[in-house]
Parts: C-alpha cells; structure tokens; sequence
C-alpha cells in the first residue's frame, strides 16, 4: 500500500533516543518519559487553538494535528511525541456515520448488529486519510531527534463502540455477540484487525517511529475470553506491522489480570496501568518484554513531596527490568484538570532521578 514514503525500518534521526533505545531494552542516558493524553485539554494553549473546532475535524486538519502533537513537547520536554488523533478516525475515513459528542465521546449512528452489517466495513486504504500522512511529514521534519509514536484503537475497543453504539459502562451488547454469536464476532474482529493495520501502516510509513495499539475497555473480559476472542485479532493486527522494524507497544486499561496474554500479542513493549506494580508486571508478562507505566494520574493533584514519593516506588519496582526497558508515563492518561506546570517538574524530576 504505498503513501508515498518509504518504510522507516532504517535508522533514522530518533533512532538513538532515550525512548527507542528503551523499546529495544538497550541502555539508556535516563529513563524516557511520555504521556498518554499529553496533548489535550490540560493545556490551555491546546483549548485555545481547538476553540470552536469539532474533535474529528481537527483530527483532519494537518497544520492543526501538528500544532497539537507539538504542544506538549515543547512545554513538558517529554521524550517522545504521540500523534494527535482519535482512535475512531479510520472508521469515519471509511463512511461510517459516527461521531464524537462532548462529553460523551464515539457515537455511532447505525451500530453493528447483524452479519449483513459487516458489509459496512470496507477495508481502509491510505487514500482516505492522507490528512494523515501530510501531518506526519510536517511532525517528523519539526521533530528532529524527538521520536513520534503513531496509535490506533484496537479491534476490541473499535468493536464494543460499534456494537453498543457509543461508549458503555458494561458492554452488554458487545459480550452477547461474542458469546452468542462467536462466529460473527470474529468476523467483525477480523475485519478490525485489517483496519487497525493499513492504519498503523500508514503512519508508520509517514514517518512514525514508534506505534501504540490502544484497548482501551477490554479490562472488561475474563482472560479465557481474551484469549479465545480478542487475542487473534490483536495479534494480527502487531503480525501485520512486524516487517517495518518500529517498535510495537501494547496498552489497555484495568488489565492486570491479561498482562501475559496481552504480551503474547506480539507487542515489545507492555503498558501498564497503575493497578499493578512494575515489578509484579514483569513477572506477568515475562521476559524479552519492555515495559511502560505506571503513575496514577490522580498523584499529581498531591503535593509535590507526595508526587515524588509515588514516583521514586515506580522507579523502584522499575528495577526489576534490570536497568533497561522501561517507559515512565501514567498509569492510563493525563487527566483534564491536571496542572501543566505538574507534568513538566514531573518530567524533569525522572530524567535527573534516572540520569545514569
């Protein structure tokens, strides 16, 4: 699927960066730090430039997904940038009627219920999102040595907003395909997994130096039905990327019980969220994996002494990956009412604990 740049298997100028080199588990100069959320409403200068803008178009708007993506690099000196986009922005560059209420978040206008609803689900070429790709090219010439990490939802997440018709506190609806109707949920997963991957392509054959596969809600399964039922669409999804030599990174919220067979994946890198200490994680998921996480990021509303507390027990139960191969970020996103001027010491309180 060409997009008119070439696979970024070959080093490039990020390639030496604190948070490739930790992806890859080699040495690192301090721990690399990002943040899920980092370019979001907990900016002021990202409410101003969104001012009157609809989420979903300012995801196609490439000098404004570039403005964004920048913001917090620029005031946190994180060390890596993550695309700004949604992860239901392949399902509308397919045609599907959706949309992102405030508030609420993805709304589905016509909800996957049926077999013949699959038809529905053309597959996503790189034409339909060249917005993309344009953005891409402007972030990574901007960018320099500061990696990009590129996202996609993955098929579960995707799944459960278009099954329930919009965001769900217990996703009945979604577990009733599944367990009544196994054969059209694979499909439909399946169908996902192909989206999610010419996704990931495209970004990665922009320029991204690193992706993020997102599931968002699938702390909601049992792991027998993780394993039966999401595991082989997920793992499609990072079988599909392999080729392209980027690093592969795995994140889901309230997983602690899937860490291992989210690891089995095929990701390099393993998110977790703060419900489980790192060092726990690791023997979770197993060796020859890096991990990311885990500050709750209802920390930072703490006083400075307490922050830094929390953050030296990360650090700590870090040490169990034996120096090398871990992320620090939160243990799922930055929070709307964060202070910036938090995430920023933040920053700079992990590089100078980690500087080695």
């Amino acid at each position: 699927m060409p997009t008119g740049r070439q696979p970024t298997a070959a080093p490039g100028a990020a390639h030496d960066s604190a948070f490739l080199r930790a992806c890859r588990r080699e040495p690192v100069p301090h721990t690399p730090v990002w943040f899920m959320r980092q370019a979001g409403r907990s900016l002021p200068e990202y409410l101003k430039v969104r001012e009157g803008i609809p989420m979903l178009e300012s995801c196609m708007r490439p000098d404004l997904v570039k403005e964004i993506t920048l913001q917090p690099v620029r005031r946190h000196r994180v060390d890596a940038a993550i695309y700004f986009s949604d992860i239901v922005v392949p399902l509308r560059a397919i045609g599907l009627d959706l949309d992102i209420k405030p508030g609420v978040g993805p709304v589905v206008a016509d909800p996957i219920r049926s077999r013949a609803d699959l038809e529905r689900l053309r597959p996503l070429e790189p034409g339909d999102v060249g917005y993309v790709t344009e953005a891409i090219g402007l972030l990574v010439d901007e960018l320099g040595a500061t990696p990009l990490i590129g996202f996609a939802g993955a098929p579960f997440t995707l799944a459960s907003y278009l099954v329930e018709g919009g965001p769900s506190r217990n996703h009945e609806r979604t577990k009733a395909m599944m367990y009544g109707d196994p054969e059209l949920w694979a499909d439909l997963l399946d169908r996902l997994a192909d989206i999610t991957a010419a996704f990931l392509t495209v970004q990665i054959e922009a320029g991204a130096s690193a992706v993020q596969l997102f599931d968002s809600w699938v702390g909601a399964l049992a792991p027998a039905d993780y394993r039966r039922s999401v595991l082989p669409a997920s793992r499609k999804v990072f079988q599909a990327v392999a080729g392209h030599g980027v690093p592969r990174i795995h994140f889901g919220v309230g997983t602690g019980e899937l860490l291992g067979l989210m690891g089995e994946a095929g990701a390099d890198v393993v998110g977790v969220d703060w419900r489980v200490p790192l060092d726990e994680a690791h023997r979770r998921v197993g060796p020859g994996k890096a991990l990311q996480g885990n500050l709750d990021p209802a920390v930072l509303f703490a006083p400075e002494a307490a922050v830094r507390a929390k953050t030296a027990e990360v650090l700590a139960a870090a040490e169990a990956l034996g120096g090398t191969g871990h992320i620090f970020n939160l243990g799922h996103g930055v929070l709307p009412t964060t202070d910036p001027d938090a995430l920023t010491r933040l920053v700079a309180h992990v590089h100078e604990a980690t500087a080695r």
